[in-house]
C-alpha cells in the first residue's frame, strides 16, 4: 500500500505555502502524482433586481475566477511540486464545497487540506469536518504556518471504533516509514483499554510496524490529555478516527477532534 496520487485542496482566498510544502514533501517521499484543486462559491454582493443586479452577478463571477486563478498560479509555481506529474482542477460552484471536493477525491489516495479559516470563509475553503466525513479517503490536515512532513514520530490517538480502525489502516504507508510509532489512548479505566491496544499493536507488527503502547488516565479534558501525550512523545503527526453528522456540522473523535485540529501545531491524519 502506498499513496500514488495526492490531492491538495487549496484555498483561493489566502496563501497556501505551508500546505503546498507538505504536499511536495509527501510527493517526493512516495513518488506520487499531485492533483491540485480549488473550489469557490460566489459571495453575493447585491440583491438588486434588473440590470444592476446583472452587473453585480458578473462581478461575482469575476471574483470567483480571480480566486481560482490565483490558487492555480500558486500551485504550478511551487518548485518542488514541479518535479512531479501535476493536474489542476478549478471548480466554480454554487454547491457545498465539501461535497464538491469530496466527489473529486475519487481520483486520489490521500487528501491534503488545512483546518480552514472558519465558517466566514466557506466560499473558498471546504469545511474540514464535512470533507472528512464525505471523502471516503484519509484526509491529512495541515496547520497554519510552517509544518513538517517528515513524520518520524507518529502518535495514533486510539479508541476502539470503526473510524479509528479505518484511520490506522489508511496511515500504514506513513507508519511504516516512521522511526517511532506510539498508540495512545485516554481511558477512564486503563485496564479495560489494554486488550484493544494490544490487538492493534499486534496487527501493526504483522505489517512491519513496531509500536509503543500508552494508556493514560484523563487529566483535565480529553484534548488536554491527548495534546500532552503528543507533546510528550514529540509527535510529528497524529492519526485519529473522525465521526459525526455532517448535516449539522458535528464531527468528532471522542468529542475532541475539532479542538485537536484547531489547537494543533502538527499535522493530523483523519479517516471516517
Amino acid at each position: 500500500m502506498t499513496y500514488s496520487t495526492l490531492m491538495v485542496h487549496l484555498d483561493g482566498g489566502r496563501p497556501n505555502a505551508a500546505l503546498l510544502d507538505v504536499a511536495a514533501a509527501l510527493a517526493d517521499q512516495y513518488d506520487a502524482a499531485v492533483i491540485g484543486i480549488a473550489a469557490c462559491r460566489p459571495i453575493p454582493i447585491a440583491t438588486c433586481d434588473g440590470y444592476l443586479g446583472g452587473e453585480y452577478a458578473v462581478i461575482e463571477r469575476e471574483l470567483v475566477a480571480d480566486e481560482l486563478a490565483r490558487a492555480e498560479t500558486e500551485f504550478h509555481a511551487h518548485e518542488r511540486l514541479a518535479r512531479h506529474s501535476l493536474e489542476w482542477r478549478s471548480i466554480p460552484t454554487l454547491a457545498n464545497l465539501a461535497h464538491v471536493v469530496a466527489e473529486q477525491a475519487r481520483a486520489a489516495d490521500l487528501i491534503i487540506t488545512t483546518a480552514g479559516p472558519g465558517f466566514a470563509d466557506l466560499a473558498t475553503h471546504a469545511d474540514t469536518g464535512d470533507l472528512i466525513l464525505r471523502a471516503g479517503r484519509p484526509v491529512l490536515v495541515v496547520p497554519d504556518g510552517p509544518a513538517t512532513a517528515t513524520f518520524s514520530t507518529i502518535m495514533v490517538a486510539w479508541t476502539d471504533t470503526r473510524e479509528c480502525r479505518r484511520a490506522i489502516s489508511d496511515a500504514l504507508p506513513m507508519l511504516r516509514a516512521a522511526d517511532r510509532v506510539v498508540i495512545a489512548e485516554v481511558a477512564i479505566d486503563p485496564i479495560d483499554a489494554r486488550a484493544p491496544i494490544d490487538d492493534a499493536a499486534a496487527w501493526l507488527a504483522r505489517h512491519g510496524v513496531d509500536a509503543d503502547k500508552v494508556v493514560a488516565r484523563m487529566k483535565g479534558t480529553s484534548i488536554d490529555t491527548l495534546a500532552a501525550l503528543a507533546d510528550g512523545v514529540e509527535a510529528d503527526l497524529v492519526v485519529a478516527g473522525a465521526y459525526g453528522h455532517s448535516r449539522i456540522r458535528e464531527w468528532a473523535f471522542g468529542g475532541v477532534t475539532r479542538d485537536l485540529l484547531l489547537r494543533s501545531r502538527r499535522c493530523t491524519l483523519l479517516s471516517h
